[in-house]
């Protein structure tokens, strides 16, 4: 089993036909996901190593049978795409996109309410179902199928550390995502821990935070009061200085609010096992779930 995608996930790439698109599409085909779908507005009726371009999400919804969206889209015009695709009913939305203005996520968040769509991102490396489907940008060979760790992060390149060393572990993983380091998102870290606990498969969960927001904070009260399953936590940004941002959007400091020692501590008082050199993860980890 898995949380949001698997291996009858039914692709759609939004931007196909750019640059960094038609390279990930690639990766995706390749590592076995059912990319279906191209949609670039102007260009439907051609073709990108043979995936059928479309120019509306809606038509190639209608023609394909697409139930989830990965976008590519320039900022710009990112929130339009969102929305678009929540429109055309996609079940899943992976924004990769950086840089979308905070006030066009605002409208794209009011937009979604009451909408079955779940938006995973944007900034954010995507979501893979080990030796099922890859949805994102996330390097392939370092997963390991089979689980039963689930992984959820806010940084992408810290993602793949903690996959490559739970692979490094013999620790295999049920789905691992990144949910983004940007303001306003739509997947948080409480609906992914919410599905990692129901997921029957998944036996323990890696949550990787960062310096910013409260995030991590209401999700170790969350896990406190709901979680069975042993967590792992890490928080990047130990050293920052405050009031800087420090990689993400999402990621500063401002007066008490936000700092790694706040997160840590309430992660602590939430039993959660807390790793404090990310070199070591994967042996805690070893440890926390053997």
């Amino acid at each position: 089993m898995s949380i949001f995608v698997n291996k009858e996930t039914r692709l759609l790439v939004q931007g196909i036909t750019g640059r960094e698109g038609q390279f990930h599409t690639q990766q995706c085909i390749a590592y076995g996901t059912q990319v279906v779908a191209g949609v670039t507005p102007g260009k439907g009726g051609q073709q990108m190593d043979a995936v059928p371009v479309f120019n509306t999400v809606k038509a190639a919804a209608i023609e394909t049978g697409a139930n989830c969206s990965l976008i590519f889209v320039p900022p710009p015009f990112a929130a339009d795409a969102i929305m678009e695709a929540a429109d055309a009913g996609m079940e899943t939305i992976v924004a990769i996109t950086e840089g979308i203005p905070v006030m066009d996520m605002m409208k794209v968040k009011n937009y979604l309410k009451g909408k079955a769509s779940r938006l995973i991102g944007p900034n954010c490396p995507g979501i893979i179902t080990p030796g099922e489907c890859k949805i994102g940008i996330m390097p392939g060979p370092i997963h390991k199928p089979g689980g039963p760790i689930g992984v959820v992060s806010r940084s992408g390149t810290l993602t793949y550390e903690v996959v490559h060393q739970l692979t490094m572990q013999g620790i295999g993983q049920t789905t691992c995502l990144g949910i983004g380091g940007d303001p306003v998102n739509g997947t948080n870290f409480i609906d992914c821990l919410e599905a990692f606990e129901k997921d029957g498969d998944t036996e323990g969960i890696v949550m990787v935070g960062e310096i910013g927001g409260t995030a991590e904070e209401e999700a170790a009260d969350f896990i406190e009061k709901n979680l069975t399953k042993p967590v792992v936590g890490f928080i990047a940004g130990l050293t920052a200085p405050p009031g800087r941002r420090m990689g993400h959007a999402g990621a500063i400091i401002s007066g008490k609010s936000g700092t790694a020692q706040g997160k840590v501590a309430a992660m602590q008082k939430s039993g959660i096992h807390i790793c404090e050199n990310l070199g070591t993860l994967g042996e805690l980890c070893a440890e926390v779930f053997r």
